[in-house]
């Protein structure tokens, strides 16, 4: 019977052969053939009319395969979207789940993409981009890059293939971490002939090229099997290139064999069906217009299903079910790789063919793993163990400040506010530690509870250190610089209520940080890094923080009370530069103290906040700022002290301005007693009176201890007072050997060292004549004129303290309260005068 075979690809000179054949030709069973879209799809859609099956082996445009329009159209090539799911099974063998379409705007690679987006749809892949481009690819590959896609669908022809590798290679779009998969239609070397429209370099393009993946369908099968012919794929593709001579090979040529054969096996199976059902009819008894011929030519060709030369012949609603292969191009020449079985949906990978330009097939996205960047364990180890010695010294101190309390220059030097300021030391040491402990060291909650225990250890040790410092200076300020104040002791026990004041603020501010906004476990994300060992990864370094929502307005909270703490304790150690006596005065010290806190508090801060994406570095600076304010400030405290203990423990209690040169005495003796003479000295004597009357006024108060501890015992236990060490009655005569000065009355002076010096037993009688022969030391020292003397010196030094310069008299039973009772303002002979100086 007659087939009418067609192969122009000119729409009118096809569709005149195929409706000249039709109107002048005989009745036609089939039509054979159509090789391009434009005049197959004419044809095609009119082939229902005339109840025509057609059957095509290389027509591939996607269109034809809509069964609605074109119902009678069979073709034994696969259709373009054959490779879909081909590229599917690809995808899933090598787990890439997100990828990206690059398309030419022509309608046959639209409609592939088209059909790729509904195969993948549902099978958990991930279209993440779609890019689309009519002449210059090189922007919408740029936006994949950006996109992050390293899976990148292709469909475009030759000359644009071209162009994508050269902005691929621009873009560095290529190489271990890209995987660009195209179609596998192009000719052999196809890049050749366009390589000069490009404007890359051919080594360039090659570069990009290196390791694509084509697809396309099998021309013929890679089995040993025969086929429906009684010869092998391989004897077939023999005996054609025999007879093909020098002749252009066609890659559809096995299509062509096995339509052939599609179409006898059609007609065979038609005949039969009418042999079996109406033995009356006959094929050839076919026109166009009998439908029921039609039908059973439609059904048989339905039920094809044979192994041809291009592998199992099937059709899928008229779709050939054919092989689809892989190639990659490896050094300048395509490699099979591997091959689809659309029948059996199987994908068969040729062991060790396919190369990848990594170690590992690429990966379908960045990979990105997070890498806490956390803090060194040698760092963390030799931090400790300096925070270790550091506390270790601290505890030698409390150990030497514990032993020797009762020695008068640490007595002096409050022993108990010493113990603070090493307490506080030993708790900012102890901080480190947990400055030290991030994600690599604890869980996060834990972490998140070291936020808070840090700050709170740090702040209260801060302010215990210092705080009892500058207590102690504190009372050093009130004793020699306000001299209004009325004199008593300042015990420890205030001294502690300052310092507690100054932690009970520093636990409001904690108390309600914690409250209204307390720290927490922030982690922040940093750009993403190369993988140090080279891996297809990228490394997005983390970071832990204590952070709070307003942390910056808490933090200067602190800040604020700390420096006013800082400023107090620098005024109070200028206020009291000037006192001699080092057992008390330790201004040097705290003015060096908070000079080398503050400079390295506000560096340490400063640095810190700077590499606060370097947790080493953030840390170790951190470290080192305790570890040194903390050192330093218990060394300067304690050091002087120690090596005043064993080189000199007597000096350091002693005022420096006590002791004066015999020449100076005797030249203070000769002053003139009279008001005016001291009028009409020089400037230079006036400021000599005047630090001589300082001097007394400093010793005076150095033994006002002595003396309430001398009468607390004489007051409670009266008949121990033999017992009374020698030292505090030398101290006793001391008081009334002095000269006394004021600032204007040299002559009261004179008065009152002739006095002393002319009649010293007078002064507190002697009531037993008998003793005047005895031993002067053994008659001073008894307990009668011990008791007496006590009884006349200790209400004059009580009294003596008072905010005016001048002293009260002897015979003044109680403090003189009126001006006008003072010596300063009433004339008293001078015999009957005794004048003791005081603060």
């Amino acid at each position: 019977p007659p087939l009418f075979f067609f192969s122009q690809c000119d729409n009118a000179k096809g569709l005149k052969a195929f409706y000249d054949a039709i109107k002048y030709g005989p009745n036609h069973l089939m039509v054979f053939g159509g090789v391009c879209a434009t005049v197959t799809s004419i044809i095609a859609e009119s082939l229902k009319g005339w109840n025509l099956v057609q059957l095509s082996f290389a027509a591939t445009t996607p269109e034809l395969a809509d069964k609605k329009k074109y119902p009678y159209f069979f073709r034994t090539v696969p259709s373009d979207n054959a490779v879909n799911p081909a590229i599917l099974k690809l995808l899933k063998h090598y787990q890439w789940k997100r990828v990206g379409t690059l398309t030419q705007d022509v309608q046959r690679f639209s409609e592939v993409r088209n059909d790729l987006t509904g195969v993948l749809y549902g099978e958990d892949i991930e279209i993440s981009d779609t890019e689309s481009f009519s002449n210059d690819p090189c922007t919408s590959v740029k936006k994949l890059k950006g996109n992050d896609v390293r899976i990148i669908l292709g469909q475009f022809d030759e000359e644009m293939a071209v162009k994508v590798f050269c902005c691929a290679y621009d873009e560095e779009m290529y190489g271990s971490k890209y995987q660009w998969i195209i179609p596998g239609w192009y000719e052999n070397l196809w890049w050749e002939s366009w390589i000069n429209s490009s404007q890359c370099l051919s080594k360039n393009l090659l570069a990009a090229m290196e390791g694509y993946i084509g697809v396309d369908f099998e021309p013929l099968s890679s089995k040993t099997k025969k086929t429906i012919s009684g010869r092998t794929p391989q004897q077939y593709e023999k005996e054609y290139n025999a007879k093909r001579g020098d002749g252009q090979s066609s890659k559809f040529h096995g299509y062509a064999y096995d339509g052939i054969w599609v179409i006898a096996k059609t007609l065979q199976r038609a005949m039969k069906h009418l042999n079996a059902t109406n033995k009356h009819q006959k094929i050839e008894d076919f026109n166009y217009t009998n439908q029921k011929l039609g039908k059973i030519f439609l059904d048989a060709m339905n039920e094809t299903n044979f192994f041809g030369v291009t592998g199992e012949v099937v059709f899928r609603n008229g779709e050939r079910m054919g092989t689809i292969k892989f190639t990659q191009f490896q050094e300048r020449e395509e490699v099979k790789v591997g091959e689809y079985n659309a029948v059996a949906d199987e994908l068969e990978i040729i062991n060790n063919s396919i190369r990848f330009q990594g170690l590992e097939p690429p990966k379908d996205k960045t990979i990105i793993q997070e890498e806490l960047r956390k803090i060194s364990l040698p760092l963390y180890s030799i931090l400790s163990a300096l925070t270790i010695l550091g506390m270790i010294m601290a505890s030698a101190f409390l150990f030497f400040n514990i032993k020797n309390r009762n020695q008068k220059l640490i007595k002096m030097s409050s022993p108990y506010m010493n113990n603070l300021i090493i307490l506080g030391g030993m708790l900012s040491y102890a901080s480190i530690f947990l400055f030290g402990l991030d994600g690599s060291f604890v869980s996060e909650k834990t972490f998140e509870t070291l936020c808070t225990v840090r700050t709170w250890i740090l702040t209260v040790g801060y302010t215990t250190a210092f705080g009892a410092m500058f207590a102690k200076t504190w009372r050093v300020h009130a004793i020699f610089k306000n001299v209004k104040m009325k004199k008593k002791i300042i015990k420890d026990q205030k001294l502690l209520g300052i310092v507690g004041g100054m932690l009970l603020i520093d636990l409001c501010i904690l108390i309600c940080w914690q409250v209204v906004d307390p720290l927490r476990r922030t982690v922040e994300k940093y750009n993403m890094e190369p993988d140090p060992a080279g891996r297809d990864i990228s490394i997005r370094p983390i970071l832990e923080h204590c952070e709070n929502t307003h942390m910056t307005i808490w933090l200067g909270i602190v800040y604020a009370y700390k420096g006013l703490l800082m400023l107090f304790g620098c005024f109070l150690a200028w206020e009291t530069r000037n006192v001699s006596i080092p057992a008390l005065n330790d201004s040097k010290y705290i003015g060096m103290s908070v000079y080398n806190v503050g400079i390295m508090c506000i560096i340490g801060a400063a640095v810190s906040f700077l590499t606060r994406d370097q947790p080493n570095v953030q840390f170790c600076i951190v470290a080192l700022v305790i570890i040194f304010c903390s050192t330093i400030t218990l060394c300067l405290v304690f050091v002087p002290k120690l090596i005043t203990l064993r080189t000199n423990p007597d000096a350091a209690t002693q005022n420096r301005r006590f002791q004066f040169t015999q020449n100076q005495k005797k030249e203070d003796s000769k002053t003139s007693t009279s008001v005016t003479s001291v009028n009409q000295a020089s400037t230079s004597r006036l400021e000599g009176l005047q630090s001589e009357n300082h001097r007394l006024r400093m010793k005076i108060t150095e033994l006002d201890k002595d003396l309430e501890e001398v009468t607390m015992q004489l007051q409670d236990t009266p008949e121990k007072t033999t017992y009374i060490k020698q030292n505090h009655y030398q101290d006793l005569n001391d008081i009334l050997s002095i000269r006394n000065f004021t600032d204007s009355k040299d002559g009261e002076k004179a008065i009152l060292k002739n006095h002393l010096d002319q009649n010293p037993p007078a002064q507190w009688g002697s009531s037993d004549p008998s003793r005047t022969s005895k031993d002067p030391i053994e008659d001073i020292n008894s307990p009668e004129h011990i008791q007496r003397r006590l009884s006349l010196q200790l209400p004059i030094l009580h009294h003596a303290y008072l905010p005016s310069i001048g002293g009260v008299d002897a015979s003044c039973a109680s403090p003189c309260v009126s001006p006008s009772a003072s010596p300063r303002h009433r004339h008293v002979p001078p015999s009957f005068r005794v004048m003791v100086s005081g603060l």
